[in-house]
């Protein structure tokens, strides 16, 4: 199954992001300087992605704007002689991607985010994006877990093992093991307590899912707070037929997070050769103190 179209769900309100998040959306966070928006996009556009799909809210359109060519600022950059600049905006005005742009016009879920996105999508196997999830590895997560779909055409989404006193934060998994980072998902529970957790397997902020997702997804009951969770549809959609969970190589941070957000800027600041050094020598005498 080729996958050509990709679904960024950037319409939450970031309330774990909260003070910075009222305003700035948090698609914005940055890692060191690149915004989490452009790492996603990249991701996808690395992984052969030809079309992304904002969902949005209305009005909050920065994070979009920013993957936008500024003729006036590349101008300014070129008259000063700021090539280095110019090559770090280059990253983003030479992604051969199409955008479009949905709204989610209230707040009623990942579900309903995703769903708003179904007429762009139409009847084509997509993948869906959660920009808080950012992911560094060799190969591009998104395009491990596209990879497996094609190989066993079926639905797959990214997972990762986490900590007991962590299962109360994801959506949880119950698998049949299959070997080499596959597992055939049998069933799901959001956010379940410890003790009730079928694994220790989480969903991650990466999905290739079926076009029938989305009348599952409109047929879904809302849950608390009136949402339409997407975790109610991948467990139907389990029950209907091969559903692959894989353990993705790399490392996944969680930018919606106060301590995921600090640990990106370690990771990702020391694989830049232009602040290593300094900051690994930083890191020591902090440590150090």
């Amino acid at each position: 199954m080729k996958v050509r179209k990709a679904v960024i769900v950037a319409a939450g309100l970031g309330t774990r992001m909260l003070p910075f998040s009222k305003v700035v959306p948090k698609e914005l966070l940055p890692v060191v300087d690149t915004p989490a928006i452009q790492l996603v996009v990249e991701e996808a556009a690395r992984s052969g992605i030809e079309e992304i799909i904002f969902v949005i809210s209305p009005g909050r359109t920065l994070a979009v704007e920013h993957l936008q060519r500024d003729p006036a600022l590349e101008s300014h950059l070129a008259e000063r002689g700021k090539t280095e600049l110019l090559k770090r905006l280059d990253r983003i005005t030479k992604l051969n991607v199409k955008f479009t742009v949905v709204e989610q016009t209230v707040p009623l879920g990942l579900g309903h985010a995703v769903l708003c996105a179904r007429e762009a999508v139409g009847g084509e196997t997509f993948a869906a994006m959660l920009p808080d999830d950012i992911f560094d590895g060799d190969k591009p997560c998104l395009l491990q877990l596209m990879e497996v779909a094609e190989r066993e055409s079926a639905p797959v989404i990214a997972l990762l093992k986490v900590a007991p006193s962590e299962v109360s934060k994801y959506g949880i998994v119950a698998v049949q093991p299959g070997g080499n980072r596959m597992h055939r998902i049998v069933a799901m529970v959001e956010k379940p307590a410890p003790e009730n957790a079928p694994s220790d397997l989480a969903v991650m902020g990466r999905y290739i899912l079926p076009p029938e997702i989305f009348a599952m997804l409109a047929d879904g009951r809302p849950g608390t707070g009136g949402e339409i969770q997407l975790t109610d549809s991948l467990a139907a959609l389990a029950r209907g037929g091969p559903f692959y969970g894989y353990e993705f190589e790399g490392t996944r941070h969680d930018l919606g997070d106060p301590l995921g957000f600090l640990t990106a800027q370690v990771d990702f600041g020391l694989k830049r050769a232009d602040l290593a050094d300094r900051f690994r020598a930083y890191l020591k005498s902090v440590i150090s103190s």
